[in-house]
């Protein structure tokens, strides 16, 4: 099995808000080399790094906005998140949780510091990906997966190394509860100091990490600190990580989806023609009625 070259690591940009509960760095599609043609199914990954949010009466984060032709897909590793849509879907996710939204034809949604986190206040720190669908389904139904610490599927690695979870896709045949339109492979490596593992994807799969606590070195060559996201090379399968120190690592791995994008805010199409189509249809009230 040939091992995966690094192709590029990224060190995380200045931070900016989006609303005001979300203090992100963007990797996709905004850093060097990792834009959404690169990156495919990922198209958009905002990172909230490890950040203290003080007590606030009032939940911080993002009022009601459209999407449509993908799906959000946020890991809460610090903090809870509110959700609600314009489909009737609600839910929380605190430490270890997902929320997994298929926006597909269009929803409205928005996103707040959980009620009673906010009036505490404390560390928050999230994950935000999109992930795009193909043409034949961007214009389903929209759904709503919600997965607690439980329904997310675990694989512990032997000699007290730590846990893989799978949240979409697959781990040493351990699959995740994520139901996915395209191969998506979807995981949060929780390394003890010291553990060694190794990965394995298809050859074309775009593949990439994001040290989300600790330090690794990657194929034994390349140390990455935290906040960091490392691209690989579509010339392997394989690829380890060593743990300098305690660490969590997000892996993500998926077939590209080789159709055109066109991008336009919340909106991710095929055309120009269809991204207009999303616009007028939001104007007029097609993606349903949510309140701020």
């Amino acid at each position: 099995m040939k091992k995966r070259t690094i192709e590029v690591v990224v060190p995380p940009r200045e931070p900016h808000y989006v609303g005001d509960g979300f203090r992100v760095h963007n990797f996709i599609p905004g850093a060097y080399r990792l834009n959404m043609e690169r990156m495919t199914p990922f198209i958009m990954l905002d990172y909230n790094s490890k950040f203290y949010f003080p007590p606030s009466e009032v939940p911080k984060g993002v009022g009601v906005h459209p999407h449509r032709g993908f799906e959000t897909v946020t890991i809460a590793y610090k903090g809870k998140v509110a959700h609600h849509d314009s489909a009737g879907n609600s839910g929380v996710i605190g430490e270890g949780e997902v929320q997994w939204m298929t926006a597909a034809s269009g929803i409205l949604h928005k996103e707040f510091h959980e009620e009673n986190f906010s009036k505490s206040g404390g560390d928050f720190q999230m994950v935000q990906l999109w992930v795009n669908l193909p043409a034949k389904d961007k214009m389903s139904k929209p759904k709503y997966q919600g997965l607690t610490k439980e329904q997310i599927s675990k694989f512990t690695l032997p000699d007290n190394k730590g846990v893989i979870e799978v949240i979409a896709g697959e781990y040493n045949g351990v699959k995740g509860a994520a139901t996915t339109f395209t191969p998506v492979h979807l995981l949060n490596a929780k390394l003890n100091k010291g553990a060694d593992t190794t990965f394995s994807f298809p050859q074309t799969y775009n593949t990439a990490l994001l040290v989300i606590e600790g330090s690794v070195k990657v194929n034994d060559t390349e140390d990455v600190p935290v906040n960091h996201f490392v691209l690989f090379e579509n010339d392997g399968e394989s690829f380890t990580v060593h743990a300098s120190e305690d660490a969590v690592v997000l892996v993500l791995s998926g077939e590209p989806i080789h159709e055109p994008i066109a991008a336009q805010g919340p909106f991710v199409m095929n055309t120009r023609k269809e991204i207009m189509e999303a616009i007028d249809d939001y104007n007029s009230g097609k993606f349903g009625h949510l309140e701020d």
